[in-house]
């Protein structure tokens, strides 16, 4: 993939608006148009593609902005990061496939991780040199991660697992599993859970892909029979796991992916552009229903870009999150689903006799439809956060 030399990253002295600016200009000079979902261009990129493109995002400065030079990052401040994800997000841009690594196992291994972890794995997740998935979810405990049964035994210098993960999303590609297991029984919930960075090499790991209803094999069941490993993958104390897991899951909920609801802008412009392209969509456009509910995603859109602001802000301020990030998690999920739907409702009526930009969104769209369907249920269940927010927010009582 070819690429423009990368710009020397800005001093962070000069302020947000010129780190921004930074990320703007070497953004959009070096997109490949075939990247782009809006393009005709568009083809899906490799995973060599995508790795290529991240590893040139890092060394652009877009990619570990807050996490310390010391372990490859470039030690600035939640805002350059929130910064950087408006104009990511501006884009449409692929995923990340390296997600897992960096918003989850790389914060927690700053926070519990030893040194020695800390230099090993940070700056090869930066650079995407080593993929991560999260092997939490299990086919009996789902979002209850209280109820894991993934067992680990110590014996001497090693531990010894049995268990089984799902939905574990990245598995086949992983290079590591950041992995939850218990060291006690069931019944003793919240305690006894351990933490560790499991090579998906490691004998006795199997890998059983999952096929999802739009086709595709990013998720899988893993399973784990007599998995030995060393101590020196312990993630934090052997009691330290429930609460190194509710760190991910804050992270997760609260600030991964920031660059959300500028992406669902991003989404929408797409969508409209398409439609005012074709005749018979842009007909649909100037009803008064399809103007109502685009009306109703532009309010959504930007009552989730003050969420994100104001949760920066907060960070900033040394608040702790805490249960807020199930507010995130689950504002951003419900908002997406619901503009998936009026995207379908419209590209349906995409024929073969449309536009080629119509039948770009329809394929794109339709394609959102389906995956935002697990929206509302990975990183915590709708149902889930909604318990979280009336027990630890706002305080009501259980037997309501």
């Amino acid at each position: 993939m070819h690429m423009d030399k990368s710009p020397a990253v800005p001093d962070p002295a000069a302020g947000r608006a010129v780190y921004r600016q930074h990320a703007r200009d070497w953004l959009r000079a070096n997109l490949p148009e075939h990247m782009r979902a809006d393009s005709l261009a568009w083809r899906a990129p490799t995973v060599e593609e995508c790795r290529d493109w991240e590893a040139q995002m890092y060394h652009a400065g877009l990619a570990g902005m807050t996490w310390p030079v010391a372990y490859g990052g470039y030690g600035l401040t939640m805002r350059e990061h929130l910064a950087v994800n408006k104009e990511i997000g501006a884009l449409a841009m692929p995923e990340s496939v390296s997600s897992i690594g960096k918003e989850l196992a790389g914060p927690v291994i700053m926070a519990v991780g030893t040194e020695a972890q800390k230099r090993a794995f940070l700056p090869a997740i930066l650079a995407v040199r080593e993929y991560w998935c999260q092997g939490f979810s299990e086919p009996d405990a789902g979002s209850d991660l209280a109820r894991l049964r993934t067992k680990a035994v110590q014996e001497g210098d090693t531990w010894r697992i049995n268990g089984q993960k799902i939905w574990t999303s990245g598995a086949a590609k992983a290079h590591y599993c950041l992995l939850l297991t218990r060291t006690g029984t069931v019944a003793d919930k919240h305690r006894g859970l351990l933490m560790f960075a499991v090579p998906m090499s490691t004998p006795g790991i199997r890998v059983v892909p999952i096929k999802s209803i739009d086709g595709k094999e990013s998720f899988a069941e893993v399973f784990f029979d007599d998995v030995v490993v060393p101590d020196s993958a312990r993630l934090g104390a052997t009691d330290e796991g429930w609460s190194a897991a509710i760190r991910v899951l804050s992270i997760e909920r609260a600030t991964n992916r920031m660059y959300r609801p500028w992406r669902f802008e991003c989404e929408l412009r797409q969508l409209v552009s398409a439609c005012k392209s074709d005749t018979l969509l842009a007909q649909r456009l100037d009803d008064g229903y399809y103007q109502r509910r685009i009306g109703d995603v532009v309010c959504e859109i930007d009552a989730l870009k003050g969420l994100v602001e104001r949760t920066v802000e907060q960070v900033m301020q040394g608040e702790s999150l805490g249960a807020r990030g199930s507010l995130t998690k689950l504002y951003w999920s419900e908002c997406h689903q619901q503009f998936a739907s009026l995207a379908l409702s419209l590209v349906a009526h995409v024929s073969p006799v449309s536009s080629p930009l119509a039948q770009r969104a329809r394929k794109t769209f339709t394609h959102a439809y389906l995956f935002s369907r697990a929206e509302t249920i990975y990183a915590g269940t709708s149902e889930v956060q909604m318990d979280v927010i009336a027990q630890r927010i706002l305080k009501l009582p259980k037997d309501l």
